[in-house]
């Protein structure tokens, strides 16, 4: 019999690994990404304090693009992120992707972060 993955709870089981090796700390907190069909979301987190310091998405208001679910928002949440966190004196993050493969939206919005002034 055809049994079909559930591809939500493998993504979880993946996000819940690599969380076991990344966390933040108030010198280097974690960029959490969450990417939904139709928005990307990005959070700058401090695990220790349990805070998010800085957050942007493609529903906050400066956000600019027509849709939120392509490479152009990713790409310009990212921008939106790294300007953000250079203002709040953040410049080192480890990067989590949230189980997502680092190919697409994610990528474009890693490397945008990464020109707007972010190291990871």
């Amino acid at each position: 019999m055809f049994k079909k993955t559930d591809r939500k709870k493998a993504r979880i089981k993946r996000h819940l690994r690599i969380r076991n090796k990344v966390s933040g700390t108030t010198e280097r907190p974690r960029l959490a990404i969450y990417r939904s069909e139709k928005n990307i979301y990005a959070q700058i987190i401090d695990d220790i304090a349990g805070t998010t310091l800085v957050a942007a998405s493609s529903v906050d208001k400066e956000f600019s693009g027509k849709s939120g679910s392509n490479k152009e928002a990713a790409k310009i949440v990212g921008e939106l992120i790294g300007k953000r966190a250079v203002e709040e004196g953040i410049t080192e993050v480890v990067f989590d992707r949230g189980g997502y493969i680092y190919h697409g939206r994610i990528k474009e919005l890693a490397e945008s972060a990464r020109e707007a002034g972010l190291k990871f």
